[in-house]
């Protein structure tokens, strides 16, 4: 009997209350295993942990003060995991710092205040409904490769068959 695998996401914020309050209303509401970091080293060091979401603060350095910011994680991130799914999650409204993130690869950006909760729902189904779009996708990938196989084989047996006298217009009538 084949055991589903539970996903992961990853919460990294130095502010220990926003992971807290953000897990707890997460956990609510999907299906995850929760783990919380309070800088982008310690998530990278756990990516064998497998996440399939990480949601990222810019400003990860109020109890390191040599800790990178959300940005750099992220160049980190997509650049040695490309596919994990990086959403930012700041108090920074700046317009360049968003863009900045979109650029190098963040599914989206999402400002902290009264509506983000109800906004990180929001963008957690959309990625969950990309998720299971490219898990389908990656399937009928290796159904068609498969058929593909299967049908050029058919040719070959059948060519074959016809050369080796086996198979004649004369053995069918």
């Amino acid at each position: 009997m084949a055991t589903e695998q539970k996903r992961t996401i990853f919460l990294v914020d130095d502010e220990p209350i926003q992971n807290e309050m953000l897990k707890d209303y997460l956990s609510e509401r999907f299906v995850y295993d929760i783990k919380t970091f309070d800088n982008g080293e310690d998530a990278i060091k756990n990516m064998n942990l497998n996440p399939e979401i990480i949601v990222l603060d810019y400003h990860l350095n109020a109890h390191r003060s040599d800790a990178q910011n959300g940005v750099e994680v992220l160049k980190t991130l997509k650049d040695r995991y490309p596919d994990v799914q990086v959403i930012m999650l700041s108090g920074q409204d700046k317009l360049e710092i968003a863009v900045d993130s979109m650029k190098y690869g963040a599914y989206d950006y999402v400002v902290k205040g009264e509506t983000a909760f109800s906004r990180m729902e929001n963008v957690m189904n959309n990625v969950s409904e990309l998720h299971i779009t490219k898990t389908v996708n990656k399937a009928q990938k290796k159904v068609i490769v498969f058929l593909s196989v299967v049908i050029g084989l058919i040719i070959l047996l059948s060519i074959y068959l016809y050369y080796t006298g086996a198979y004649s217009s004369s053995a069918v009538n």
